[in-house]
């Protein structure tokens, strides 16, 4: 990051972008519900979405749009997923698809489209249609803010970022909005992310990036272990900031990738860190694997074990939990070498607990953000992964989310 400076502003930052979001009654409590993202020129375009085999109906239209690599315009809504609506779902996604092409004046082949929110539920399209008429005259640079608004379910804050860094003598702009909060365990790809550039890039490059930002930031975060029926990261690149072209394997193709990487984890930082009823946002190191599938295991394994997310809300050094994840991650492991830290407080040496300070990992484990450190000894290969505890919120919150 060291040439890459943070901006204000989210997917409207770069060169080229406007956005607004609207409250069309989608949601009984009147919050927005509504979003479009517009550049102003058609932009190359990369997207992942959820592997979900229940995928919902925006998620085949998306699909299907973002594979001649083209695209103008995004349209959202949230408070509803329009996943397993059958047909009616189908014939709603590619009206929103329609109706946004044609308020915005492109070809609704150029139009992403998501939805998020609850599952099962037909969308109320006499609302929508009114919303996408309604936003699409309030886009603008300054409505970045309402936008990632309007994507939001039970998120408790909006997440946007921006950064910009000089490329080929221009300046370039990425801007990005996400949400999320529960559902959350992206396998790419009920999480929605965003992001928008001015970079003049061919689209084999952007595809590379995009994927290897995915895997390194989305990919390696979860809440609660569950991967969406809606699941969606998509980039639109319009060139607006006026450099030379950037083609895959120039050798500065890391310039563009290190602030892509740290625009998507940053983003997957948040969505952990507003987790549904969290108190504590955990990030797990596993160092010392075998491969990088097996470093990754073992951290998953760790992320998503309940008793493990328990332990840390109860604020519970309880180390025999983590090293029993791991035993059943099917990672590669040797069982008498594993070291575990919290924070910089070792608490297990060679698969065996150690003496230590009580009140020092106390005071580590009140802490609101922690890291977990798990040395496998047994090679070279390294992850970290982003989590948080488990608390009666998370239960109260989902046991009434849809009544």
């Amino acid at each position: 990051m060291s040439k890459t400076k943070v901006i204000k502003g989210g997917v409207t930052a770069p060169v080229g972008f406007k956005a607004a979001g609207v409250s069309c009654g989608i949601k009984a409590s009147g919050k927005k519900d509504v979003a479009v993202i517009f550049s102003e020129v058609s932009a190359k375009t990369s997207a992942v979405f959820t592997t979900n085999k229940m995928a919902a109906a925006p998620v085949h239209f998306s699909r299907c749009n973002t594979r001649n690599g083209i695209c103008q315009a995004v349209v959202t809504n949230s408070g509803n997923a329009n996943a397993c609506t059958g047909l009616k779902g189908e014939e709603d996604a590619l009206e929103m698809l329609d109706k946004a092409a044609e308020a915005l004046g492109i070809r609704s082949q150029n139009v992403i489209v998501a939805s998020t929110g609850i599952i099962g539920i037909p969308l109320p399209m006499d609302k929508i249609k009114k919303g996408i008429t309604g936003v699409v005259p309030l886009l603008s640079k300054e409505a970045h803010a309402d936008a990632a608004e309007a994507i939001m379910t039970t998120d408790t804050y909006s997440k946007e970022i921006a950064v910009q860094f000089e490329f080929r003598g221009k300046t370039v702009t990425i801007g990005g909005m996400a949400k999320g909060s529960g559902m959350i365990a992206p396998n790419m790809a009920t999480m929605l992310a965003f992001l928008t550039t001015d970079i003049n890039i061919c689209r084999t490059c952007l595809n590379a990036g995009l994927f290897e930002a995915v895997n390194k930031s989305f990919n390696m975060i979860t809440v609660d272990g569950e991967t969406s029926t809606n699941d969606m990261v998509a980039i639109l690149a319009n060139g607006k900031a006026g450099n030379e072209e950037l083609i895959l394997g120039d050798d500065d193709c890391g310039i563009f990738e290190e602030a892509l990487n740290y625009v998507t984890t940053e983003l997957a930082k948040m969505i952990v860190k507003d987790g549904e009823g969290i108190t504590k946002f955990i990030e797990i190191d596993v160092k010392g694997a075998k491969t990088g599938e097996d470093a990754k295991k073992a951290a998953m394994a760790i992320a998503n074990s309940n008793l493990v997310k328990t332990a840390f809300f109860g604020e519970d050094a309880n180390w025999g939990r983590i090293i029993s994840a791991i035993g059943h991650s099917m990672a590669e492991i040797d069982p008498d070498t594993i070291d575990i830290y919290f924070d910089d407080a070792q608490v297990v040496k060679d698969s065996v607990g150690v003496s230590c300070d009580e009140k020092e990992i106390d005071k580590i484990l009140k802490k609101k953000e922690i890291k977990l450190i798990v040395d496998l000894h047994i090679g070279n290969e390294n992850v970290t992964v982003w989590t948080c505890d488990l608390s009666h919120d998370y239960v109260n919150i989902n046991a009434s989310y849809r009544t």
